[in-house]
């Protein structure tokens, strides 16, 4: 049996998985199973898994599409290691990555997961600096040291500094979280990290980057903004906070994502469900001026609606995601 079992979810990625799964191939440490699941792809994936010949690699395709979650949940399920890691089809690891956080967990029997800061690279496969550095500061894993985490809830509800594809577990704190929540789907990593500490887990964390995380200009669209928010705005009304702190930062939080999300609903002429969103938030306190606006594009016609939102778009700064987006191979 190995010691690591390998996730990794992929729908749709013929061209692209190849450099996620040779980043499994190269690592240093060798005792792992890779297991691919294939969520229907309706390109030629299944003819792109036969190029490798290793009896490491386990491709599970699924004979219709069950959807993101419950896909990466398949590949957990067939996981047979002591240790898991699932990562996305775009993203990749570094040479050492395994080396790096097997050690830690073989070496402290009560740590429950070991995460590590990451690359940001474009759809070149090229590694940027820059784009990495700010991505760092943001989320905060700049100023994380190496070693147990002290205060794991604020890092993963507050700060969302830790992320699953740079992540390997112990499958047995992930089997007693019950791994990914279908109704979080879009937004499972963050609620799978949460939940993991609001049941009292330790994790490690290694100050360097072993993973690489791919920005590229696929990634988002108005349908998939609306599916993420959705899903966030569920995980955040199913937690509850003893620290007081924390709750009132939660239920500010449900508020400034039900605001984003009634914008883009409103956006792609789904009104009433906007509306009804905007008239919660009324209830709460007077609305935002961005709200108010929002509510007043409502009675637009979709059209041209959707031409004011996309014009506030092209007029705002660009941050570092989109400029890595925009460097497309």
């Amino acid at each position: 049996m190995p010691k690591v079992s390998v996730c990794i979810p992929t729908y749709n990625r013929a061209a692209i998985l190849p450099y996620a799964v040779n980043s499994v191939l190269k690592q240093t440490y060798r005792d792992f199973e890779l297991l691919i699941c294939d969520d229907a792809s309706p390109d030629n994936t299944a003819d792109v898994i036969k190029q490798w010949q290793d009896s490491r690699i386990r491709y599970i395709r699924h004979p219709v599409n069950i959807k993101r979650s419950r896909n990466m949940r398949s590949g957990f399920e067939a996981a047979e290691a002591e240790f898991f890691i699932k990562f996305d089809d775009d993203d990749a690891l570094t040479p050492q990555f395994l080396e790096k956080t097997v050690r830690v967990l073989e070496a402290n029997p009560t740590v429950d997961f070991v995460c590590t800061d990451h690359w940001i690279i474009n759809a070149k496969n090229e590694q940027d600096e820059a784009a990495t550095q700010t991505n760092s500061a943001k989320w905060g894993k700049a100023r994380l040291t190496e070693g147990i985490i002290p205060d794991l809830l604020t890092e993963t509800f507050q700060h969302q500094s830790l992320q699953v594809g740079s992540t390997l577990f112990r499958k047995a704190c992930l089997m007693e979280a019950d791994f990914m929540r279908p109704e979080a789907d879009g937004c499972e990593d963050f609620d799978l990290l949460v939940r993991l500490a609001i049941a009292g887990k330790t994790g490690y964390f290694i100050p360097e980057r072993l993973m690489e995380y791919r920005f590229h200009g696929g990634q988002t669209s108005l349908k998939q903004d609306i599916h993420f928010l959705s899903a966030k705005l569920f995980c955040l009304s199913h937690y509850q906070f003893d620290d007081l702190k924390l709750e009132r930062s939660r239920l500010s939080k449900i508020n400034s994502l039900k605001q984003v999300l009634a914008l883009r609903l409103i956006e792609k002429g789904q009104t009433q469900r906007g509306r009804d969103l905007l008239q919660e938030l009324e209830q709460v306190g007077p609305l935002s001026y961005r709200a108010k606006v929002g509510m007043a594009l409502s009675y637009l016609p979709v059209g041209l609606r959707k031409w004011v939102f996309q014009s506030f778009r092209q007029v705002r700064p660009k941050d570092y995601s989109e400029r890595v987006r925009n460097a497309t191979g």
